[in-house]
């Protein structure tokens, strides 16, 4: 079999929806990642079968094996203990549905990507960019694996920092797909090529990021259940708990789930990245504003509303951390995060420089 290349020809209609199912797919895949995790269900499938793990349990005996399978495990044993059949198969589901769409999106992508390659329908250009995607996918459900597994042994939880560079690894194959679908969807949109424009999309979309992680960390360490108020923390402007000398050390960040004090770190950090954040995204706002036409003037709209969104999200899912993480408000402040992110993507690829 011998392969084809475009060269400079725009991508047929096909490839250009294939790029963008692709893109709402990973989208989805993160979604259903974070209800699987605000539910507590990413430990309820304790073995990783790529072929035989397709299929769900069939029969009420195939239910009650993974359920002692289960029951084995340190979750149950510290927090569900007790658990009923049918609220296992809730927690199941999610699990299950979260890999189940991990598989079809394989399927999705990889018997295209073959079939248009074949047909010399890609350029080199673009599959270079496909590279990428196919690399971050290969280590983000590897290191989902890994994940899953430190969630296994001691802790009742997955290991905060794993699941961190899980959420970001995810996030990077949704970023690269996105990147490779704006070269196919818009190759002769208008460059804004002011100086000004191209650094400051660089640092938001950098800064963003870190907040993403910063994001995954706060979630893995449940940081919002220990300082569920707004804008102080617990009364005061600083967590109390930062200022004890003796609380800092390696051993309280890598037994987060002892005390408070990374809990209180990883909150502070978040808290105020999103801050230089929101400070940072509206000067750029600003600015574009000013450019004064129609191309800069919708793209300030877009930014600062989703930056505006955002951080209603993400203090209107902290303040209501009582007792348990919202689910909802918790999903709707990821997606939201991945939305900015997005579009912080887009204002990178309209102040690029072309060669």
């Amino acid at each position: 079999m011998s392969f084809k290349f475009l060269e400079n020809s725009p991508a047929r209609p096909v490839v250009k929806y294939w790029l963008a199912l692709g893109v709402v797919l990973v989208f989805f895949q993160i979604f259903i990642g974070g209800v699987t995790r605000l539910t507590g269900s990413g430990l309820s499938i304790t073995e990783w079968k790529i072929v035989t793990g397709t299929l769900p349990p069939l029969n009420q005996v195939d239910w009650k094996s993974e359920f002692l399978k289960y029951q084995a495990t340190p979750q149950y044993q510290k927090i569900n203990q007790g658990m009923s059949l049918s609220d296992f198969k809730f927690i199941y589901f999610w699990e299950y549905f979260h890999r189940l769409w991990a598989r079809m999106m394989g399927f999705v992508f990889i018997i295209p990507f073959f079939y248009f390659l074949w047909k010399g329908w890609l350029s080199k250009k673009l599959i270079g960019r496909l590279g990428w995607v196919i690399g971050f996918s290969v280590v983000a459900a590897s290191f989902g694996i890994i994940m899953v597994m430190s969630g296994l042994r001691d802790r009742p939880w997955v290991n905060a920092y794993k699941l961190s560079i899980h959420l970001t690894l995810g996030f990077s194959v949704f970023a690269f797909l996105l990147w490779a679908l704006f070269h196919e969807f818009f190759p002769k949109v208008e460059i804004l090529k002011k100086q000004d424009f191209r650094k400051l999309a660089r640092w938001t979309f950098g800064i963003g990021l870190v907040q993403f992680i910063f994001g995954g960390l706060m979630s893995g360490m449940k940081a919002g259940l220990f300082f569920p108020t707004w804008p102080d923390m617990n009364g005061h402007l600083f967590a109390e708990v930062l200022f004890d000398k003796a609380q800092w050390n390696l051993i309280n960040l890598e037994h987060y789930d002892t005390n408070a004090f990374a809990p209180a770190l990883i909150q502070f950090l978040h808290r105020n990245t999103a801050y230089f954040l929101a400070v940072l995204v509206s000067y750029f706002s600003f600015k574009l504003w000013k450019g004064n036409t129609p191309q800069t003037r919708r793209l300030a709209i877009l930014i600062f509303s989703a930056i505006s969104l955002q951080v209603f999200l993400g203090v209107f899912t902290l303040i209501n951390c009582k007792g348990s993480i919202p689910v909802l408000w918790g999903i709707l402040h990821q997606a939201g995060g991945v939305v900015l992110l997005a579009i912080l993507l887009y204002s990178n690829f309209l102040t690029r420089k072309v060669n």
